[in-house]
């Protein structure tokens, strides 16, 4: 197996970052004119956060559209300038004008992506004009159950309506409202990559090249299964309180044990045990205390994660993405559950990567979607990248996935 892929951080001032950004921020739905999502509610108040790099050609053909994955953000590449004059917050609050900044949230990083987007780089922003939106429900700066509900003046919690497929729709909004009509492509990887895809059925006729990575036309039973823990134990947290936590202690334990969780099936057997093996996280140690505290590598591991994720993300939030993430399934929605007719509607030049020990969405969920765009005589490109990295393999194989990148992006036709 290949060893972990390495490259180094571009430093803002560095010929190939984007440098320093600033989030933009905007209203997209109004009392006069709000947004209505696919289960029959309405929101009247909806501000979404994003972010852009590069120039948008005078033709208006070069943007490119990112979708993040499930607890990403609209940082995808570059350095938040706000960071440099934000603290973390000590508690998960909700602010004015529907903006609640988790503790932790702008940090002294670049963006998540920032190895695959800048000049030079695979998504070459010398040449394209790059957007990454928030979606709808999440906790980093677009609309979402912490926010303030404009009819109470108390954060929605969980009388924020049920999220669906309506994080397209709202970003197809902002594509409007920046003047901009068609995509030359459209990136996402595991939940972005399901974003990709129903962008290329949604929106047939605006998007030229759909890049999907680590991402199937549905979650499997199993994943399924694995969020329905996750949400077990967020709402079974005593200080869940029915979703009306923010003016008091957060569910963070429910909320860590869910990550901890959803760290497993990001990573693969055979990564857990390259990385950690059997081996005692106090190695100094000839043999086990014999309790219940911390004993091995990975346990630690797992233990760090769910810390750390308390500290910048919304449990709220992470329930409304992990139950859009359920319901999706592209056969269903355009299909009537026959997924060679949903994919008729691709017009798109469509590109999907799997990851050889990915179990969240395993090579057969991705290899399912491309027999069935194959049946219909459109244009697509599998390659199934062998990796020990799991799901994750999409972020950390930088090397492999960005020469596909590359040579996917090169020709301008």
């Amino acid at each position: 197996m290949n060893k972990r892929s390495s490259k180094p951080v571009d430093e803002p001032d560095s010929p190939n970052s984007v440098g320093w950004v600033t989030p933009g921020r905007i209203r997209l739905a109004t009392p006069e004119k709000p947004f209505t999502l696919e289960v029959g509610e309405s929101l009247s108040d909806v501000v979404v956060e994003y972010e852009t790099y590069g120039e948008l050609s005078p033709a208006r053909d070069n943007a490119i559209l990112i979708c993040h994955a499930l607890s990403g953000d609209a940082h995808a590449a570059g350095w938040d300038v706000s960071a440099t004059r934000r603290t973390a917050s000590g508690r998960f609050r909700p602010m004015k004008d529907g903006y609640t900044p988790p503790r932790g949230y702008r940090t002294k990083k670049p963006g998540w992506w920032d190895s695959m987007i800048g000049p030079g780089k695979p998504i070459d922003t010398s040449r394209f004009f790059v957007i990454c939106s928030n979606v709808l429900g999440s906790c980093y700066g677009t609309t979402g159950p912490a926010s303030l509900n404009p009819e109470t003046g108390r954060p929605y919690g969980l009388t924020f309506p049920v999220v669906v497929e309506d994080w397209v729709r709202l970003q197809a909004l902002l594509l409007d409202a920046l003047g901009i009509g068609d995509l030359y492509a459209v990136i996402g990887g595991s939940l972005g990559g399901q974003q990709a895809l129903e962008w290329a059925l949604a929106y047939p006729e605006r998007v030229r090249k759909a890049i999907i990575l680590a991402a199937a036309p549905r979650l499997s039973t199993q994943g399924v299964a694995f969020n329905a823990v996750a949400r077990y134990s967020i709402m079974n947290d005593p200080n869940f309180r029915d979703g009306h936590y923010y003016s008091d202690a957060n569910p963070d334990h429910g909320l860590a044990a869910a990550r901890m969780l959803a760290h497993i099936t990001y990573l693969s057997e055979e990564g857990l045990d390259a990385k950690f093996g059997r081996r005692l996280q106090d190695e100094s140690k000839e043999n086990p205390d014999f309790g219940f505290e911390i004993e091995f590598a990975v346990e630690s591991y797992l233990n760090h994660q769910g810390k750390v994720f308390v500290e910048r993300f919304d449990a709220n939030s992470y329930l409304y993405i992990l139950r859009a993430m359920d319901y999706y399934d592209a056969a269903a929605r355009w299909g009537g559950g026959d997924l060679v007719e949903a994919v008729r509607r691709i017009t798109a030049e469509t590109l999907v990567a799997s990851f050889s020990s990915d179990w969240l969405y395993t090579p057969d969920g991705c290899q399912e979607l491309v027999h069935a765009i194959c049946r219909t005589a459109k244009p697509v490109t599998y390659i199934d990248i062998l990796s020990q990295y799991g799901h994750d393999a999409f972020l950390v194989e930088t090397e492999r996935v960005g020469s596909l990148l590359r040579g996917t992006l090169k020709a301008r036709g």
